[in-house]
């Protein structure tokens, strides 16, 4: 929730795991969708997700796609293309000596690739530092 100031005043969706933190955070949005996981090589969650990202995408129609990683975000980046919304991808604070599967598998549907670290600029090209967002 430390992107606060980026959203609090857009119209939104989320979609992230029931985790009992997601829960408590997005009490009282009016849009959640609750997706399908584990999702690390897990083809019948992917399958379902891509189902969610589709229903999610065609009713809510977003500009913009953000994901900080996870499985999931790959059917939203892929299906946001289109819809024709744009995404942008924020890297993993922790991860500064190679890049994620989730931001490689995302890169090539990425219209933004935000790191957090100038050392993960090397692993995307184009990158843009945002600094620590925690």
């Amino acid at each position: 929730m430390g992107l606060r100031a980026w959203w609090q005043d857009a119209d939104r969706a989320w979609v992230t795991f029931p985790t009992d933190d997601a829960r408590g955070h997005l009490a009282g949005e009016r849009r959640v969708a609750w997706a399908h996981f584990p999702t690390t090589r897990n083809v019948p969650n992917l399958v379902r997700n891509a189902f969610l990202a589709w229903r999610v995408l065609k009713s809510f129609r977003p500009e913009v796609v953000v994901s900080t990683g996870a499985g999931v975000a790959l059917p939203f980046f892929v299906l946001a293309r289109l819809v024709g919304a744009r995404t942008v991808y924020i890297e993993v604070y922790d991860r500064v000596d190679s890049a994620t599967l989730t931001g490689r598998l995302c890169a090539p549907f990425t219209d933004l690739m935000c790191v957090q670290w100038p050392e993960q600029r090397d692993l995307y090209r184009d990158a843009l530092v945002v600094g620590p967002l925690l």
